[in-house]
């Protein structure tokens, strides 16, 4: 369903009983909300959560923001490079006033957060500057964006920057195809069929890349968020894959010396994805997180 979240539209998919204990998932950049695995979805519903997904602005069956062009990354990563300030269209802020919006258009008051990559980075700001909005608090593969913690690897940087051959159906499925490989773990690679049929139907569903380039640079806009840290009153678990190839696992523990109270949960054979075996392993993390907060509504 299509809701009018902070002003735009934001497109959700509400799962569970109306009166479950609220959970919000907010994804990563350039993912559409399928890319929160089915499986994961039904595991937190029969935990008693109401799941919440939505599609975050300027990609999915969200509201576009084409208005602004398609941004220069390379200047603006130039830009950075020299610790220069970097504009963008729309700040991690302005999204994560769309993750409340879609909140009061549910009617409601409290949930508990779930953020991945930049649905954590978004996450960090909800839980810093509204803590009285979040229950409990989950970051999975993300990073304050401090500036000394590794970066990616040279060919993982090199695959989330490529492009499709094509503009056809098929090119880009290859192309996302690749980058889901790249990033994934070395020793729980996902099974080839199953991952193709979902990058098919989220391509099929919606393609914007250049969306996903306004986006980026919202991240690199945002820079070091280590003072809002504090600011987190929430239950806190960060859960990381081991062998991340995107956001290596010292962003994990860089959080985890941030915010107080924060329990960090590396898990072992894990890249920056959410591999159909771990799926059971990550829900009951996120339901215990969600746990140390209680269930009042």
């Amino acid at each position: 369903m299509n809701l009018q979240a902070n002003g735009i539209a934001i497109e959700v998919d509400d799962q569970g009983p109306r009166d479950g204990d609220p959970l919000l998932l907010i994804t990563g950049l350039g993912l559409q909300l399928p890319a929160w695995p089915p499986e994961l979805v039904d595991a937190l519903v029969a935990r008693g959560h109401r799941v919440i997904r939505m599609d975050n602005r300027d990609v999915g069956l969200s509201q576009p923001f084409d208005q602004l062009g398609t941004p220069n990354l390379v200047w603006a990563m130039l830009r950075h490079t020299l610790r220069l300030p970097v504009r963008s269209g729309y700040s991690l802020q302005d999204m994560a006033n769309d993750s409340l919006g879609v909140l009061d258009a549910l009617g409601i008051a409290q949930a508990h957060v779930c953020g991945l990559s930049m649905g954590g980075m978004i996450a960090q700001r909800l839980a810093a500057l509204q803590p009285q909005r979040v229950k409990s608090l989950t970051l999975m593969m993300t990073s304050s964006g401090l500036r000394s913690l590794p970066g990616p690897k040279p060919e993982v940087r090199r695959a989330v920057l490529s492009r499709p051959k094509s503009n056809s159906v098929m090119d880009r499925v290859n192309h996302v195809d690749g980058v889901y490989t790249a990033i994934s773990s070395p020793r729980n690679r996902p099974e080839p069929v199953r991952q193709r049929e979902r990058i098919e139907l989220t391509v099929r569903r919606s393609w914007r890349p250049q969306g996903t380039a306004r986006q980026l640079m919202a991240i690199v806009a945002d820079g070091d968020r280590s003072a809002l840290l504090g600011r987190i009153q929430a239950p806190t678990r960060i859960i990381h894959g081991q062998d991340d190839p995107l956001v290596p696992v010292p962003a994990a523990h860089d959080l985890a010396a941030k915010i107080t109270g924060a329990v960090l949960d590396i898990v072992p054979n894990m890249g920056h994805d959410l591999p159909l075996p771990l799926l059971p392993r990550l829900a009951q993390a996120i339901a215990d997180n969600a746990a140390r907060a209680g269930v009042a509504r």
